[in-house]
């Protein structure tokens, strides 16, 4: 019991090492960027993009990143399984809610025109 205890204490430990190096990565990246700010641009973006790709890899190695690597290749298959709409349904109905949003904002345009009338005419009232 007590090897049970002490083996998920030090994976945890681990866990919280990973996501420690993660932190120390990306600040690393900010502080890093910011300090050598004098040296070229596109040197200092490469150097932060090659950090943040080194955090992202620990982070992945870690149970969350197992866990979101599961879901993104859960969520893949489940996107391949979806039946997507043909050019000619995309297109009647992106045809359709530009009709609707015309005749709404004529609708609405006819509304705001009766409303700056009412509004004028009890101005204009001389009480």
């Amino acid at each position: 019991m007590s090897r049970n205890i002490d083996a998920k204490s030090s994976r945890c430990a681990l866990q919280a090492i990973k996501w420690l190096v993660v932190i120390m990565l990306l600040f690393i990246a900010i502080v890093g960027n910011f300090i050598y700010r004098d040296l070229s641009i596109p040197l200092r973006a490469i150097a932060v993009v090659l950090i943040i790709a080194i955090a992202g890899i620990v982070a992945l190695l870690t149970n969350q990143g197992k866990d979101a690597i599961t879901f993104a290749s859960g969520a893949r298959t489940e996107m391949r399984k979806v039946i997507w709409p043909t050019l000619q349904e995309t297109f009647h109905t992106t045809l359709i809610v530009a009709v609707f949003t015309a005749i709404m904002s004529l609708i609405l345009w006819g509304l705001d025109g009766i409303l700056v009338y009412l509004v004028s005419f009890i101005t204009d009232l001389r009480f």
